[in-house]
């Protein structure tokens, strides 16, 4: 019975039309992201930021599911609703972000392993009892002279695996993010050799833990540039190379990918996910898990105040809609000049 559940769950999550949004930032990014605003970060302010989102009149036809911080999970809306309900209401699949952010990789300077397998059981239990179905872990790879190495890889990739077969276990659907991050100036290629190489290795670890892959939603890096790369690459450049690195490495088993926004700005990363939805036919959905990408025109607006939040909600609606048009293959760079011009007051 787990098993059928999580496979509809996972093929709900990757529902044509519709991707993932990401709520989970840590209070540490979060507090960054309201200071660019210059909006104070307390338990408050969040609160009322995510209710804003989560609250956003019929975010559902573009929105399936959305990744929660443990903060949030908790928190209840300005009504008294669980903020969980908010979503269950709306239509949307609630999920939990499960791991406990990156640490230093000992004697490997420069790489990290992420945390967060102890007592992962026991929260894992928790997190579904609270309403959560699905789950995820994220692991940081960076690109660098004679980096990744294959012990970090193998390290976080058995990290990943671990968390997967556990999620499957408490019956939910685990996400599963190895992200290569895009600072750096590597070449196109070389972004592309890595994150196969990652993604090999992250597939035989899943296979060794006799994780389920029709119940695994895979959320990767796009193939770009590092952001110091000098060379001019197109948006179609990027959909070939991010095609071919999956086609060479994901199991046709697994349902959908949901790609990350990685720090690409929102236009970039709608088009570029619509051009890789434009190249021909795949074995798995192929879908967004955006955080900023989704969010960055609401927070704008929105800037702590009650005043702005029907506007804020317009502008998270309007770049939802956007990508999914885009996750479709139907985005047009023309639908941009309807956004709203968005500044920090």
């Amino acid at each position: 019975m787990k098993t059928a559940e999580m496979q509809g769950t996972a093929k709900a999550l990757v529902a044509f039309g519709r991707g993932i949004l990401a709520a989970d930032e840590s209070l540490p990014t979060i507090g960054a992201r309201f200071a660019e605003c210059g909006i104070e970060s307390t338990g408050e302010s969040r609160r009322a930021y995510r209710e804003m989102l989560f609250r956003t009149p019929h975010i559902a036809e573009s929105i399936s599911g959305v990744i929660l911080f443990d903060e949030t999970i908790r928190q209840h809306a300005d009504d008294g609703m669980a903020m969980i309900d908010v979503l269950r209401r709306q239509g949307i699949i609630p999920g939990i972000k499960v791991d406990r952010g990156t640490e230093p990789l000992a004697f490997l300077p420069g790489e990290t392993i992420t945390e967060g397998l102890d007592g992962l059981r026991e929260r894992l239990e928790e997190y579904r009892e609270l309403g959560a179905r699905f789950t995820k872990w994220r692991a940081v790879l960076k690109i660098g002279h004679q980096l990744p190495t294959m012990p970090c890889i193998a390290a976080n990739a058995n990290l990943l695996a671990s968390f997967a077969a556990l999620s499957q276990e408490a019956g939910l659907v685990p996400i599963v993010e190895p992200e290569v991050l895009r600072d750096g100036d590597h070449t196109l290629s070389r972004c592309e050799e890595v994150t196969s190489q990652v993604l090999r290795t992250v597939f035989q670890a899943l296979g060794d833990h006799r994780v389920e892959l029709e119940a695994v939603i895979l959320k990767p890096n796009m193939i770009t540039p590092g952001t110091r790369c000098m060379d001019r690459i197109s948006t179609e450049q990027i959909a070939e190379a991010t095609l071919r690195c999956l086609r060479g490495s994901v199991p046709s088993e697994v349902p959908g990918i949901v790609f990350l926004s990685g720090g690409q700005t929102e236009v970039e990363a709608t088009e570029r996910l619509n051009a890789i939805n434009l190249r021909g036919t795949a074995p798995w959905e192929l879908s967004f898990s955006f955080g900023r990408a989704l969010q960055e025109s609401a927070l704008r607006t929105w800037n702590g105040l009650v005043a702005n939040v029907a506007e804020a909600q317009a502008a998270f609606a309007d770049r939802a809609r956007l990508n999914a048009f885009a996750r479709n293959g139907l985005y047009d760079s023309e639908m941009e000049k309807n956004q709203h011009s968005l500044v920090c007051n």
